[in-house]
């Protein structure tokens, strides 16, 4: 009886380390599932930090001249590098690893026109929808992004293009109340949204805004949609493809136009 003891035991041990074997890979799969979404505020204005190591093309070149003591690898600048609001804003924008929708009044930052060129060059789909105004205001990067390739089309309606967000890989939201300018980010009271929440991207009620408010190809337009919340009041915005119709239908959208209404004179974006 002792032999058989000992083969019935070596089986039950080697059928055991098979179970774990087998076990931990369900185990790591429903931790993944578990893994929190992303949820974090930012506010500005922004310390002024170094970003330079964020914004380094691909294949970039190092610098000739020693770096700062005290400062990432191959950077010249003297700035703090640090965190800061900015770089946490680009981080999350350069987190980007199939498409980049944008919804911006002004846009006029260096650091996040770069990071989006970026983008660009590292294959993700870039769209950008914009304010007919102040997209030809000086400093604008809408220009810039237009020479790299990138698709941008702007509103010709009555009223501002007044949102303010991005959309990551169609499942992380960035909102808020800033402005993509050099002013807003270092001297305005701002805040800014990072939620990843899929569902509350794609999934509700739609109410589009039609084509003919935005400059696009007449049979494929990127249609500015609202998701309604069940009271029928928008909650968030995103870009959709779809196309264009002949005759676009009236929309009902929570905008009253008035055809009376005369859009003043630009300023300087804050």
């Amino acid at each position: 009886m002792g032999p058989l003891r000992w083969q019935v035991a070596a089986a039950a041990a080697v059928g055991l380390a098979l179970a774990m074997e087998a076990l931990l890979p369900v185990l790591r799969w429903l931790w993944a599932g578990r893994r929190r979404p992303r949820r974090e505020v930012l506010f500005f204005p922004s310390q002024v930090t170094c970003t330079e190591a964020l914004l380094q093309a691909p294949g970039a070149p190092p610098p000739e001249a020693p770096a700062v003591p005290g400062s990432p690898a191959g950077c010249l600048c003297s700035l703090p590098h640090g965190e800061s609001a900015l770089s946490r804003l680009l981080r999350a924008l350069l987190a980007a690893r199939a498409s980049l929708e944008l919804c911006l009044f002004a846009f006029s930052s260096p650091q996040l026109g770069r990071a989006v060129q970026l983008l660009h060059q590292r294959g993700v789909r870039v769209r950008v929808v914009t304010d007919c105004d102040y997209m030809a205001l000086n400093g604008s990067q809408i220009g810039l992004l237009r020479k790299a390739g990138i698709q941008v089309r702007h509103d010709q309606d009555l009223g501002y293009m007044h949102h303010k967000f991005a959309i990551v890989d169609k499942k992380v939201l960035i909102t808020g109340s800033l402005n993509w300018t050099t002013q807003a980010i270092q001297n305005n009271r701002e805040n800014v949204l990072i939620m990843e929440d899929e569902e509350t991207l794609m999934a509700g009620s739609f109410c589009p805004i039609p084509a003919s408010a935005l400059q696009l190809r007449p049979r494929l337009a990127s249609v500015l949609t609202a998701v309604l919340d069940p009271e029928g009041d928008p909650k968030e915005v995103y870009l959709m493809e779809r196309p264009a119709p002949k005759d676009p239908a009236p929309h009902h959208c929570h905008v009253q136009q008035s055809r009376s209404y005369q859009r003043p004179m630009a300023p300087v974006p804050t």
